[in-house]
């Protein structure tokens, strides 16, 4: 547990990772767009949280097995939050993002940091102010800009699939996995906590990875498959999980949801770089709004009353 000259010592490193978290998720969109035909997506998951595992486990070995006991005794916890954080966010990702489409996909995550940031104040006890609110609402103002590409009513032309309820399940559950870090204590540091998750969520993808090597069909395993694996594991898994669970320990999971709105800009700008993608006027108006939402929502709440 951090002790709160701690929380406050901290504060200035995870206001700084809370900008660059989102970016490093903006990684797994490239994962994504890249794997269909090359890997299955519980496949990539297993090999994604494997081998982030194996290199957590590594560094933090002496600290899990000095904490071994109490990380057997809350064995289910990990399972759980491996469930939520890796199987349902991980490999349902991958398998909704190869039938529906970047908006679907953006406009259903938009309501992830909302949800977060509602439980935080009715389960976890954490302060919301209403500047935090107006943050949240101008930061998802702008996601939807960049979404729609500054055409508004182009969200009534919307078309559902199939793979949207894979996203749904997945936005639910991401909710489900920051409460859940937030609300069950642990005595573990970040590295070893995110390590125990990836045994968890290792577990859990085992049974359907082995589904899937076996089912005909399956593409075989290629050199684009094992960097995708790699990329996977380092920049959104251990890089991304780590400062996000990292920054909720010190700021609250309300205060850190919504650094979430960033990932379309990011990601806009990821596939701009990488795939060659145009950029327009709509990433800059949406970031003229998602950055200082961001910045209202991701600051403290007064200790006064409806401040």
């Amino acid at each position: 547990m951090i002790s709160q000259a701690q929380s406050l010592s901290l504060q200035p490193l995870a206001l700084t990772l809370l900008w660059i978290t989102p970016a490093l998720w903006s990684v797994n969109y490239l994962v994504a767009r890249s794997a269909p035909g090359v890997i299955e997506p519980h496949m990539l998951a297993f090999g994604r949280w494997a081998l982030a595992g194996l290199i957590l486990t590594f560094m933090a070995r002496k600290e899990l097995w000095r904490e071994r006991r109490s990380t057997l005794q809350a064995g289910g916890q990990y399972l759980a939050l491996g469930s939520l954080g890796m199987l349902i966010c991980g490999a349902w990702v991958y398998k909704g993002a190869q039938t529906t489409t970047a908006m679907n996909i953006a406009l259903i995550y938009a309501a992830s940091p909302v949800l977060i940031a509602l439980g935080a104040v009715l389960w976890l006890g954490e302060r919301f102010s209403w500047r935090q609110g107006l943050g949240v609402v101008i930061a998802m103002s702008g996601v939807f800009h960049v979404v729609v590409k500054g055409e508004w009513m182009s969200l009534s032309q919307v078309q559902w699939t199939s793979g949207d309820g894979w996203m749904v399940l997945a936005m639910i559950s991401w909710a489900g996995y920051a409460l859940l870090q937030k609300k069950w204590f642990s005595p573990l540091g970040a590295t070893a906590r995110l390590a125990a998750i990836c045994m968890g969520g290792v577990l859990v993808l085992l049974p359907f990875a082995v589904w899937e090597l076996q089912r005909a069909g399956t593409p075989a395993w290629s050199a684009k498959a094992g960097w995708l694996v790699v990329i996977a594991a380092l920049v959104p898994g251990i890089g991304a999980y780590w400062a996000y669970g990292f920054c909720q320990k010190v700021l609250g999971a309300s205060r850190v949801a919504t650094s979430l709105y960033l990932s379309p800009l990011y990601g806009g700008m990821a596939a701009w770089v990488v795939l060659g993608e145009s950029m327009g006027w709509h990433h800059v108006m949406g970031a003229a709004l998602i950055l200082p939402g961001i910045y209202l929502a991701s600051r403290k709440a007064p200790d006064s009353a409806g401040a």
